[in-house]
């Protein structure tokens, strides 16, 4: 991670003593970022106090992590940093510097959807979908580690990410479901 300084012109103002007109600069400090986000390498200049979740909306233009409280206490902005769920709303980009960060948009394979993705859509557990992406890197996570989850297990891993819709029975059907497919699919 390189500091740099840049400047930005903001606006012209008037001299009146001489009536020339000056220019007023901001100075950012920025840092280089050097990561890698859903499979593809990014080197980018941020600004030092821009959050994860800005530069993945912003300057990525991955806008399926989701802000809904800037402030991390509904979770909707979870993405996987180096394989954990992680709140993107409270992380500075610069800390991600060298890490492997996985969004809801590289989740899916190609044209093929997570099995936690099918099967949300499946049992109805996308009820509004502001919820959905952080639900699903949850529950891909939890699989990933736990291919039998109980129910205390599947509750404890969406408990971080509040649903407004109230729609946890369908999610936690939807990950039991996506677990038995993905068993079925491991052992034949």
């Amino acid at each position: 991670m390189l500091p740099l300084v840049r400047g930005c012109p903001v606006h012209q103002r008037a001299d009146h003593s001489c009536g020339r007109r000056q220019k007023l600069w901001i100075v950012i400090a920025v840092n280089i970022l050097k990561l890698t986000i859903n499979g593809v390498s990014h080197i980018k200049a941020v600004p030092a106090t821009m959050t994860l979740l800005d530069f993945l909306r912003d300057e990525i233009d991955l806008t399926g992590t989701k802000n809904g409280c800037d402030s991390g206490e509904c979770g909707c902005c979870t993405v996987m940093i180096n394989g954990v769920p992680m709140l993107s709303c409270i992380m500075l980009a610069r800390e991600v510097e060298g890490r492997v960060i996985t969004t809801i948009e590289g989740i899916a394979k190609g044209n093929h959807l997570h099995p936690v993705q099918e099967a949300m859509i499946e049992k109805g557990a996308i009820q509004c979908g502001y919820c959905t992406p952080a639900m699903v890197i949850n529950g891909v996570h939890l699989l990933e580690n736990n291919d039998n989850p109980s129910n205390d297990e599947v509750k404890e891993c969406i408990s971080a990410t509040v649903c407004r819709c109230t729609g946890y029975n369908s999610i936690e059907k939807a990950i039991h479901s996506a677990a038995s497919k993905m068993r079925k699919a491991k052992h034949g």
